[in-house]
């Protein structure tokens, strides 16, 4: 195993989109372990005097190319052995604050409820990286649980250049708020070397992201990337250290239901050798289906199974 370090930078970062040609920043072996360092969003959002801005954020937005609206994303990681049919495992070692403050938007027509909003807001949020705390401006101290929004590997081929914003079957702005250090994700490979990236640092986020956005900040996150040639999935899937997680994405939340139920009944079959109708009973009685988020086009909807329950 070797240990990688990714900074973000205009050469190592893609401003809003996922392209499976985008040529890899770095190319590393099955197993070895990358620390990403990314950074996160326009210049509208920047704090005013007295924060810790990224000198490489504002090169970014500077001088780098922003084909679509999006995310800021580190990569592509290019993985030896990753191939169309494999799963890359996204062992997420560690996540870290890169700075001391993070914000949150809201503006009419967009987030769940696109028409009560009167007008923009922007609000800078300061943190405390030793409390592990945001204080809003109403004097809350909320503790922080900071995760990736976006991780995600290239998509095929043939779709090629992606906003960033929908999440799909190659992940990407996932918004899993599950997805914290300790966790693991799993994506299915679409391109050769797999090329994943990650951004969209969140500070705190609650299932749904109702207003559009969580607290977003900037963050490092120390990766351990596997391929894997025995695995075969459809749509991303992930484990904590206590459950098992399966994923829907799709404009409409029923469909998002049937996504994450459908795979989630196919995962105990396979770890627990259960009937359809046995492993459908336990999703009944005791699967969690959570609302991911309902801002990104293409909504999410994840199953959350209890690990003991398959023993």
């Amino acid at each position: 195993m070797t240990d990688h370090h990714l900074p973000a930078s205009v050469e190592t970062c893609a401003w809003g989109y996922f392209d499976a040609a985008r040529a890899p920043v770095l190319t590393i072996a099955s197993g070895d372990r990358v620390t990403m360092d990314t950074v996160s969003g326009a210049p509208e959002v920047l704090p005013g005097d007295g924060f810790h801005v990224p000198p490489e954020l504002l090169d970014i937005h500077a001088r780098a190319a922003r084909p679509v609206p999006g995310h800021i994303l580190t990569g592509p990681v290019a993985v030896e052995g990753a191939r169309p049919g494999t799963v890359l495992e996204v062992a997420i070692e560690d996540v870290r604050l890169r700075q001391d403050w993070g914000y949150n938007s809201m503006r009419p027509l967009a987030g769940t409820l696109p028409e009560a909003v009167p007008e923009a807001r922007t609000i800078t949020i300061p943190l405390d990286g030793e409390r592990m705390t945001g204080r809003l401006p109403w004097g809350l101290d909320l503790p922080l649980r900071p995760f990736f929004g976006v991780m995600g590997v290239a998509p095929p081929a043939a779709w090629g250049l992606i906003p960033s914003i929908q999440p799909r079957r190659h992940g990407g702005n996932i918004d899993n708020k599950e997805l914290v250090s300790g966790t693991t994700l799993y994506l299915p490979v679409w391109t050769e070397g797999g090329l994943f990236s990650c951004g969209d640092g969140h500070g705190a986020q609650g299932d749904g992201e109702v207003c559009v956005t969580a607290i977003e900040t900037a963050l490092q996150g120390t990766f351990r990337l596997t391929v894997h040639e025995d695995m075969t999935l459809s749509y991303p899937q992930a484990e904590t250290p206590s459950h098992w997680i399966t994923m829907g994405m799709d404009p409409d939340l029923d469909r998002c239901v049937e996504m994450a139920l459908t795979d989630m009944i196919a995962l105990i079959r396979t770890k627990a050798g259960l009937s359809w109708a046995d492993a459908y009973t336990l999703c009944s009685l005791a699967g969690d289906l959570r609302v991911t988020q309902t801002v990104n086009g293409n909504k999410g909807i994840h199953m959350m199974l209890e690990k003991t329950l398959l023993a």
